[in-house]
């Protein structure tokens, strides 16, 4: 009998499901991933000092991160639909130490491009916030929204937790040793899944979280072939709804004004104005931490409120920050005042589109058109990023970034009332492998 097993029945008898394990799992996993993902916003100026690199030739490499972070998504969702969670998230979190790791001897750009661009990127690809959504969907009936609040904060609580750490091992020991700390911590991370992860509560005779019977796997197609293409046609027939435009549209907005902006630049851009890296690092975390509560918030309120408007306020607060940014003068208390309102909206948008993105399309096909949809949000991240980088470059300040990001985001809080609240009319839909699913067919419409 499995640790799994046994801990299951034994919660089972304390009346406390398995997914709530897995949900901890997964938390802790992305939590790690974080690290990897948030730290190369603490190198920059190392690298900087010790290569001689330019910011934009650093943001190229980061550029590529993000894009593959992004593109990765929906075949990172038929990976997890085929070969299961367990394995996927295993082999991805080795890949992103072993890219981590391999890092400490690089000398030249291309090996940071292929190493954090590359490696780091497809390893982080495999468990972003696609696995968030494959748990929450598979092991969850009740409670989705609130779930995928919590492991949409893992991201936060890394920041929380890492960035301050590395800032201050990078500032006395150098980059190297803080890296090790990340790689640690993955490994730990990759203990920990495969001691208590599975792929579904059918696995351990257990129906979903808020249900009264198990419900059996769906009928996978095997081979190779299947795998690229499920991800292809999930994004066709997805393709065809004007629903899934506007949320592709809106997270690319919330990639630009997020991960590929502030994540990566954010000491950086602080240190143009005299704030010292640990600082920076330290009003960061804090960032997080508002995020934190503000995510799992937002996540409680995606179950009961219509998701169209939280967006519109989470999207048009974040704008109203990023514009109000310049006008703080960097000074604590201004920078007290950003973390709060930005940090309660960092990454909110995420329960909300999730949601409307399970309702739309389905639980079983979820995954896949919500991997399309975080695609947007990476590519409008690695656009910031390397964006940003040349701004800086070329106009010897960020600020003009800022002001992008900031107009881009009351666009989008504009555009999440244009998703209508009609429910999508149900019809029989190709035959594959995720058609077979019972997913609803893709038409015009989504549930607010």
């Amino acid at each position: 009998m499995t640790l799994s097993t046994r801990l299951a029945a034994s919660l089972a008898a304390r009346n406390i499901h398995y997914g709530w394990v897995v949900v901890a799992t997964t938390f802790l996993t992305m939590l790690a991933a974080a690290g990897a993902v948030g730290a190369p916003g603490v190198m920059i100026v190392p690298l900087q000092q010790e290569f001689g690199w330019r910011t934009a030739d650093i943001s190229v490499a980061l550029a590529v991160r993000l894009v593959l972070f992004g593109l990765m998504g929906p075949f990172a969702a038929a990976f997890l639909n085929r070969f299961g969670v367990r394995r996927v998230v295993s082999v991805a979190v080795l890949m992103i130490a072993l890219g981590t790791a391999g890092s400490f001897a690089m000398t030249e750009v291309w090996q940071l491009i292929l190493l954090w661009g590359v490696v780091v990127g497809v390893g982080t690809g495999m468990i972003a916030l696609v696995l968030g959504a494959t748990v929450a969907t598979r092991w969850f009936a009740h409670r989705r929204g609130l779930v995928v609040g919590m492991l949409t904060a893992s991201t936060a609580t890394g920041q929380l937790v890492f960035l301050p750490l590395l800032a201050q091992l990078t500032a006395s020991y150098g980059w190297r040793v803080a890296l090790c700390l990340v790689v640690a911590a993955l490994l730990a991370a990759m203990v920990l899944v495969l001691a208590l992860m599975r792929d579904r509560p059918s696995d351990l005779g257990l129906p979903r979280y808020g249900e009264a019977e198990p419900t059996p796997a769906p009928a996978q197609e095997h081979g190779l072939s299947t795998l690229l293409v499920s991800p292809l046609r999930a994004q066709r027939q997805a393709s065809g709804s004007r629903t899934f435009w506007v949320l592709f549209t809106t997270f690319f907005i919330c990639g630009l004004s997020t991960n590929g902006l502030i994540q990566t630049h954010w000491i950086t851009l602080c240190g143009d104005f005299g704030v010292a890296p640990v600082g920076a690092a330290g009003m960061l975390a804090a960032i997080g931490a508002f995020d934190l509560v503000g995510t799992v918030f937002s996540g409680w309120l995606s179950d009961r409120y219509d998701n169209r408007w939280l967006l519109f306020w989470y999207y048009g607060l974040r704008g109203l920050s990023l514009l109000w940014l310049p006008l703080s003068g960097f000074s604590l208390y201004g920078l007290s005042i950003f973390a709060v309102f930005y940090g309660l909206d960092w990454v909110a948008t995420v329960p909300p589109t999730v949601r409307m993105t399970a309702d739309r399309f389905g639980a079983e096909q979820a995954n896949l058109v919500f991997g399309w949809v975080f695609a947007g949000h990476q590519l409008g991240a690695a656009a910031a990023a390397y964006g940003a980088g040349a701004t800086r470059d070329g106009f010897s300040t960020y600020l003009p970034a800022l002001y992008t990001a900031g107009a881009f985001c009351l666009v989008a809080a504009l555009l999440a009332l244009t998703i209508t609240r009609k429910r999508p009319t149900l019809a029989p839909i190709g035959a594959g492998p995720l058609e077979r699913s019972g997913a609803p067919a893709l038409a015009e419409g989504a549930a607010g």
